[in-house]
């Protein structure tokens, strides 16, 4: 059962009356006399079991943006019925509002909608459906709590799509396929040309120039149906919190924008969400489907609070790699690394692979370094300076092994990964 507020308030009448007669005996008479009509009121509330309930959940949403859920009622017993559902949902799947008004003749159905604005990644999991049936005198009533479990699952964002029009020009620049006709390196012969002042004269056709009056030069473009695989690290690295979002999210945004050029350039996209165990894989699908494959199997990873595996991730990386290819570590590269073995897993990686690593930049140290305020602020200082010495000495340290580094804020790190992946293939070192 349940009270109203009007069960309240007239029990609260009471109190006045017991006051002024200086005596428990009226207060509690009146209590008595509200307790046989709450009583009264239940008794002749319908019962909540004459109402069926069914959900009707969407599948999926994209994160930010709003979707609707259904909750259908049907009145079965022969009363009408007054009161309430609701629709419970976890507070991250922004259900609001999730109570509705019920009011239901015999025989009678209704569809209760829910809106709902997501605002976490991942599967958002439904509460129950309670419901909430008046008695004739609307003091109090019956209520009946309804286990209906659904499941939303709320993709990523990809908000960083908004830089795919830009990288794919200059994808098509680097192709050839532009009103922009220009020499790219590459190692995929493509066509020959009159020498003009300036090519590389590496790149003459010797045979070719003998066979005509003029010298002529090769042509190449960038390599095409090359393997790219990005590994997303889940450790516990990811779960540091930058700004109002986990690392992990800004390193998903950077593997979305990257498998959507990789893919327009033709090459054979691969990801793998690893810490000390594969948590995520996703190989082997190519054109439309790979987009909604990545977003639907990285919605739902969360971080875990544990060190990688870094001498296993390198072992998942060779397992999948026959030849030679382009191999993405979504990570972070603070002084930890070293401890953790990225460095001493990278090296042999590097020797087969071109190896880039995409790192996140937390924009607060970078503000910590400037602070001046009092000494506190200036020990802050020297904390953070120190923080970001250590870690340009690791970045550095990959280099030197032949690793491509890059960082970047949480809003700059995928369109950085994906310059990068541009500035590889140009180069024909993919």
């Amino acid at each position: 059962m349940f009270l109203t507020w009007r069960a309240v308030a007239l029990t609260a009448v009471g109190v006045p009356v017991a006051i002024a007669a200086s005596s428990a005996v009226p207060a509690l008479m009146w209590v008595a006399l509200i307790a046989l009509a709450v009583g009264v009121d239940v008794l002749g509330a319908p019962s909540p079991r004459t109402i069926a309930t069914r959900r009707e959940t969407p599948t999926s949403v994209r994160l930010t943006e709003p979707t609707t859920t259904s909750l259908l009622v049907r009145n079965l017993g022969a009363r009408r019925v007054r009161g309430w559902a609701r629709d419970a949902w976890q507070p991250s799947a922004g259900a609001d509002p999730a109570r509705h008004r019920l009011d239901l003749a015999p025989g009678d159905g209704v569809r209760l909608r829910t809106p709902m604005l997501p605002t976490r990644r991942g599967d958002r999991h439904a509460g129950p459906v309670t419901l909430r049936l008046l008695g004739p005198l609307t003091l109090a009533g019956r209520q009946l709590t309804l286990q209906q479990p659904a499941t939303l699952r709320v993709l990523p964002e990809f908000a960083s799509r908004k830089h795919l029009p830009s990288r794919l020009a200059r994808l098509r620049e680097l192709d050839g396929r532009s009103a922009v006709q220009q020499r790219g390196p590459g190692s995929e012969f493509d066509s020959l040309r009159e020498y003009v002042i300036g090519d590389d004269v590496r790149s003459i056709d010797w045979r070719a120039t003998a066979r005509r009056s003029e010298v002529v030069v090769r042509t190449w473009r960038p390599e095409r149906d090359r393997q790219v695989l990005i590994l997303v690290d889940t450790a516990r690295s990811a779960a540091a919190r930058i700004g109002d979002t986990p690392r992990l999210d800004a390193t998903i945004e950077a593997t979305l924008l990257l498998s959507a050029l990789a893919s327009k350039a033709g090459d054979r996209v691969h990801v793998v969400a690893y810490d000390r165990t594969v948590r995520a894989r996703i190989t082997g699908v190519s054109g439309a489907g790979l987009m909604s494959a990545l977003a639907d199997r990285l919605a739902p990873l969360e971080p875990r609070l544990l060190e990688p595996d870094w001498t296993g991730a390198a072992g998942v990386v060779r397992e999948m790699l026959g030849q030679r290819a382009l191999v993405v570590l979504l990570t972070d590269v603070g002084p930890g690394s070293v401890d953790s073995g990225l460095l001493r897993a990278l090296a042999p990686l590097a020797r087969d692979h071109q190896v880039l690593i995409g790192a996140v930049d937390d924009p607060e140290i970078g503000e910590l370094v400037t602070a001046r305020g009092d000494v506190s602020d200036v020990y802050t200082a020297a904390a953070a300076t120190r923080f970001e010495l250590e870690r340009a000495a690791v970045a550095e340290r990959l280099r030197r092994r032949g690793v491509e580094v890059v960082s970047a804020d949480p809003e700059g790190i995928a369109p950085a990964v994906a310059d990068a992946y541009l500035r590889l293939k140009a180069a024909g070192r993919l």
